[in-house]
């Protein structure tokens, strides 16, 4: 566990963009990543899939501490189809070349467990790649970018440049919609911009 002095919430996450993101609304903090079982329940659909574990994160990170704790998780849907990380080269490459030329779903899920139990979220952003070649989508894996990518591409990263279109919210994509997590933290309590703001 990694602790910040005078932290005003914990992270059950130990993703680094969803630290930069929430440090980028004056949030302090200290990470606890959760440790839960991410396999789709039968019959689950994408949505509720998301949202779900980022509650189960959520509650399991709580466990200790009377931080209001923040969970969220992250899937690329094609078709109703989740894509998780790439095992290896080839399930990435099979990823990219799904997505290619394609518009899909990136589902985010964000909950935060405190005083008022937990509250919880998932938003949804439309995204379309231009088509990749063969070559890009072998020059993109050998960047090392996707291995710990859902979907297998890091909107935020190299992979920028395969973005043609984006519908919704563009730090959902990345890991934390901002403008709902911002509301979930306010009603649990949690300042943002170091008490400077509070959002209604």
């Amino acid at each position: 566990m990694s602790t910040s002095q005078g932290a005003s919430l914990r992270l059950a996450s130990a993703s680094p963009r969803r630290r930069e993101l929430l440090a980028s609304i004056g949030v302090t903090l200290e990470v606890a990543p959760a440790d839960i079982d991410e396999t789709p329940w039968e019959g689950e659909v994408p949505g509720a899939y998301v949202e779900r574990l980022a509650r189960e994160k959520a509650q399991a990170g709580a466990a200790g501490t009377s931080l209001p704790t923040l969970g969220a998780d992250t899937a690329v849907v094609l078709e109703q189809r989740i894509l998780g990380k790439p095992r290896d080269r080839e399930d990435a490459v099979a990823m990219l070349t799904a997505l290619s030329g394609t518009t899909h779903d990136v589902m985010t899920g964000v909950a935060v467990a405190g005083p008022r139990g937990v509250l919880s979220v998932c938003v949804t952003t439309r995204v379309t790649l231009r088509s990749l070649s063969a070559h890009e989508i072998d020059a993109y894996w050998r960047s090392g970018e996707p291995v710990d990518k859902a979907g297998a591409y890091a909107i935020q990263g190299l992979a920028a440049i395969f973005v043609e279109h984006i519908e919704g919210s563009h730090s959902a994509v990345v890991g934390l919609p901002l403008f709902e997590t911002a509301k979930l933290l306010t009603r649990q309590g949690v300042s943002l911009w170091g008490e400077r703001l509070a959002v209604p």
